[in-house]
């Protein structure tokens, strides 16, 4: 088998288990978790086969394994589909294989599986628990999802949609793939579709994503007509890009490079959760964990990274390092990084461990955007590499932890809230592993020095932003110091100190299915920094060669490394740890956060600057008076429903018009009149039926007559 051909196989099997699992097996738990696990399974030994292929080719991205067939043909026209796998692609399946296959082996452990079933747990609904009697005790045990067949084919599809995206060598069949991801999306934020809050939580994620696709659907349609083509090798190669910035859009003053790729990058602000397109990550949080970690970690979110750092060679288009950033640069820099300062803020206050992470996440995507916007794009890969692991691994962390509260709750018969940071407190006696892991994890996200890979990607984003824009820099700094606070803030509170509730006493470690990934890519959340260290690095830069750079075919960070961006990430790091454990170690209630001084404008930002509210008002509360006031009762009732009420009731009139006029009077009539002639003709004619034979004679000889008169006078 070929490179080639393997590639086109790595989306397959994850295709084929979500249609097995769909169509067969979805009653059948063992077997349908076996399935997709033996898919995600085979994926990623396809892409571990491939991406050493790719690190052992020399040139890679001049000399990409890629493969092409014949989608369709529209008259003289044909539309290419095929597969490249270069460096940056190699990277994306590198962490997606990784991700996606701890992330399913989790799964059956968050989902109980090996749990007693329970008749009474509605579909739809987390499932409760059973009562049992354990040694004359009576006490609740965990119960296995209903849907739980369910749940792996859709996680299966949402895989090969991501996969699908990664290998794509155009634009239009990645577009494919991001839809496929939408839909996704939907399906697993609302799984417990009883709940209205995971109902309008998903449908919140699908529509407001679709804004941003719209944008970013007439961004391809607009490259597509300039230049005949959406394939990657030819849509950025140096004559296009170079004859794209070159031709003008006749719009705002931007180049036709700039104009599609602003577009597109629309799209991504949706689907990487970017201001002001954020609002649907927090509340994705209803999904079950494996899917906040799907859509934060593996896919959804890093596919819209992924497409920006694809498209960075047209948003920067026009540009070279001796010169300002241009206008694009600007815009897409700015977007991400007060969206990485906006989103951090809210995270300070946030109570649910999920919440938490999320709008973790939508920060840290906001150093990626700012790194591509600055002209970094091989920081951003760096920076979504490593953060792929470590946040898949705080949420899984943070899984592990509901579910351990939730057990506690099983045995205490306690009542709250198992996701409120504020009710745990101790848990890192009562659930090591999910400790040490998580700390690991946590620490990365804070970017501790040295010795998490979350630092060295972290770094390279600030070494970028260093020399490109002070402004940009210098916010992605205090962000920095924001997220590393709340990071201590949530292990302090999760884990240290006394617990604040029955249910935490009584927690426990979980099994090893939920462990084990855990453990996994903990590793990696330490290791991976160490292809990306600069060989300027004050004293080990050159201890391990810096291979990254070299690898994506880029090495401009290591240009703009300076002293003081390490400075200021090392002093933003260890301050925002040090202040979070300090002001957070002696939490002992449940109640008040510390932070909460003046409650209301503690309250705004928890709530997320109202940003709901204000969309309600500006957009939604609009929106539904044009569809109920304009669309349904003026334009639907009063002009449509009213002129086809009129010209019903016009048709009547003229019906019975015509009846009283012309039916009655005129045909009618006239049928009558017919009728009676011919009846009376007929009661004449009865009276020469007089049954004479010689009468019928004389008929007859007149008959004859009047013929032979009347054929004389035409011969004469």
């Amino acid at each position: 088998m070929s490179f080639q051909t393997l590639i086109w196989l790595i989306p397959v099997p994850p295709l084929l288990a979500f249609i097995g699992i769909s169509l067969f097996t979805s009653r059948y738990k063992a077997l349908s978790h076996g399935i997709a696990i033996s898919a995600a399974a085979l994926s990623w030994l396809g892409s571990m086969v491939v991406v050493s292929r790719a690190i052992a080719t020399e040139g890679i991205n001049l000399h990409p394994l890629q493969s092409q067939i014949n989608w369709m043909t529209i008259g003289e026209k044909s539309f290419l589909m095929g597969v490249r796998v270069d460096a940056f692609t190699a990277l994306a399946l590198f962490f997606v294989s990784w991700t996606v296959l701890m992330i399913f082996i989790y799964s059956t452990g968050y989902h109980n599986f090996g749990s007693p079933s329970r008749t009474q747990d509605q579909p739809g609904i987390p499932p409760k628990g059973m009562e049992i009697t354990s040694k004359g005790d009576k006490h609740l045990v965990p119960t296995v999802e209903p849907l739980y067949g369910r749940f792996f084919g859709f996680v299966s599809l949402f895989a090969f949609a991501m996969y699908l995206l990664v290998v794509s060598d155009n634009l239009l069949t990645l577009f494919v793939g991001w839809e496929i991801m939408g839909l996704c999306s939907y399906l697993l934020i609302g799984f417990w579709y009883a709940k209205p809050s995971a109902r309008d939580a998903a449908i919140k994620a699908f529509i407001t994503t679709r804004v941003g696709d719209v944008f970013m659907l007439l961004g391809l349609a607009y490259l597509y007509s300039q230049t005949g083509s959406l394939q990657y090798a030819t849509l950025f190669s140096g004559a296009t890009v170079s004859l794209l910035a070159s031709t003008p859009s006749h719009v705002l003053g931007l180049s036709s490079a700039s104009l599609a790729g602003l577009l597109i990058f629309i799209g991504v602000i949706g689907k990487s959760a970017q201001f002001p397109l954020h609002v649907w990550l927090p509340d994705a949080m209803e999904g079950p964990t494996p899917v906040s970690a799907m859509i934060h970690a593996a896919t959804m979110v890093s596919a819209g990274v992924y497409l920006a750092i694809r498209i960075s060679p047209l948003i920067s288009a026009g540009w070279d390092a001796e010169h300002s950033l241009t206008t694009p640069m600007i815009v897409v820099g700015s977007v991400g990084a007060f969206t990485a300062l906006f989103a951090s803020t809210i995270a300070l206050t946030q109570r649910d461990i999920k919440r938490t992470l999320a709008y973790s996440t939508i920060s840290q995507l906001g150093y990626m955007i700012a790194a591509v916007g600055i002209g970094a794009p091989v920081a951003a890969a760096f920076h979504l590499l490593t953060h792929a692991f470590f946040k898949a691994l705080l949420f899984m962390g943070s899984g592990s932890v509901i579910h351990g509260v939730e057990h506690g709750q099983m045995h205490s018969g306690e009542h709250g809230d198992a996701q409120d940071m504020f009710r745990m407190g101790g848990l890192a006696r009562k659930m090591p592993i999910t400790f040490v892991t998580f700390l690991i994890g946590g620490l990365a996200l804070a970017g501790f020095p040295l010795i998490t890979a979350g630092f060295w990607s972290k770094d390279a984003v600030l070494a970028a932003t260093f020399g490109a824009n002070q402004v940009i820099f210098w916010v992605l700094v205090l962000s920095a110091f924001l997220t590393a606070f709340y990071t201590m803030r949530q292990i302090t509170l999760v884990f240290l100190g006394q617990p604040r509730s029955k249910s935490v006493e009584h927690a426990g470690e979980n099994k090893a299915s939920m462990t084990l990934p855990m453990v996994v890519l903990a590793f990696f959340a330490i290791t991976l920094g160490w292809i990306g260290i600069p060989t300027m690095f004050p004293g080990i830069g050159g201890l391990m060669p810096d291979w990254l750079p070299a690898f994506l075919g880029e090495s401009v960070e290591e240009d703009l490394h300076s002293n003081l961006p390490l400075i200021m990430s090392v002093l933003a790091s260890l301050s925002g740890l040090s202040l979070g454990w300090l002001i957070y170690r002696r939490q002992t209630t449940n109640e008040k956060d510390p932070l909460c001084l003046i409650e209301k404008p503690f309250l705004f930002v928890q709530r997320g600057y109202e940003m709901d509210r204000l969309y309600n008002v500006l957009f939604i509360r609009p929106a539904k008076w044009l569809s109920e006031v304009f669309s349904s009762l003026w334009l639907d009732k009063k002009l449509i429903d009213g002129s086809l009420h009129g010209i019903a009731k016009a048709v009547l009139g003229t019906g019975r018009a015509a009846r009283r006029f012309i039916d009655v009077p005129v045909i009618n009539g006239g049928a009558d009149l017919t009728g009676r002639g011919i009846k009376q003709s007929g009661a004449g004619l009865k009276r020469t039926q007089t049954g004479q034979v010689q009468q019928y004679v004389v008929f007859s000889l007149i008959a004859l007559s009047l013929a032979v008169f009347f054929v004389w006078i035409l011969v004469v």
